[in-house]
């Protein structure tokens, strides 16, 4: 699905990313359609990560082109940074989870999830508490709205962020290893509120290692490996028939433990 222009909701073209003299990212162009869910895949150190916050400006590219929706913000010599307004009001449409949830301690789950729309948006606090409140129990935790972070488990903890996230009525949503930090038992609950969104339509990008999550909800995946796209294709076929030798690699562990079987 695309908008009405016809236009990917995101691009990325030729970006590129170097902390001191280490290239993170070579030459990444990348585009996810609305409504598509993209998972990003590759060995620790791919650029993953660095990928997901050059979506959001989070980390700024050295050279390259970042579109989302109407925004579109280009990097290298000669080139103006947008300034902090900018910068805030385009944030506040790329809704990001990050691997550690960064909830605000002194804060219940309620207001930590009506803090954006209350501060950045201005929205009446009945207005953010209705809309908190709201997506709470999107993501199954109503009865947990006056719960400090202290007293939740992981998996409650990371619903929370997404909650927030979502708070801001963004336009797409990234994910950066959102499962990563959770004991296993509850990495399950934080998919299937993942699996949800992707089912209502939202557009996201997912950095992550759950491979069988990855064939089973994101449309394209993308496998990169030292700062490259070496592959890319629908979900499906990339996990179950890699082409290039170093997708076979990296999914052949995967595939030995039974993560991403065969349909």
């Amino acid at each position: 699905m695309t908008d009405v222009s016809g236009r990917a909701k995101i691009e990325i073209a030729h970006l590129a990313k170097s902390f001191g003299t280490q290239a993170v990212l070579k030459d990444v162009s990348l585009a996810v359609p609305a409504g598509g869910v993209v998972a990003l895949i590759g060995p620790s150190g791919s650029g993953k990560s660095t990928l997901l916050r050059c979506i959001n400006l989070l980390v700024v590219p050295d050279a390259g082109e970042v579109r989302v929706g109407d925004d579109a913000f280009r990097f290298g010599a000669g080139t103006k940074l947008p300034g902090t307004k900018a910068l805030a009001r385009f944030r506040a449409g790329t809704g990001m989870v990050f691997q550690h949830f960064n909830l605000f301690p002194h804060l219940t789950a309620l207001q930590n999830v009506m803090e954006g729309p209350v501060t950045v948006q201005r929205l009446p606090k009945a207005e953010a508490e209705a809309r908190a409140r709201a997506l709470l129990a999107k993501v199954g935790l109503a009865d947990k709205a006056e719960q400090y972070p202290s007293r939740l488990s992981g998996g409650q903890k990371q619903r929370v962020a997404i909650a927030r996230a979502l708070a801001m009525e963004p336009e797409v949503m990234l994910f950066d290893e959102a499962t990563s930090a959770l004991d296993p038992e509850l990495v399950g609950e934080v998919l299937s509120v993942m699996r949800a969104l992707a089912a209502d339509g939202m557009t996201m990008v997912i950095v992550t290692h759950e491979i069988a999550f990855a064939r089973e909800v994101a449309d394209r995946v993308v496998f990169l490996r030292d700062g490259v796209v070496v592959e890319e294709g629908p979900a499906r076929t990339l996990i179950d028939a890699p082409q290039h030798p170093d997708t076979q690699a990296f999914l052949a562990h995967f595939h030995r433990r039974g993560e991403a079987p065969a349909a």
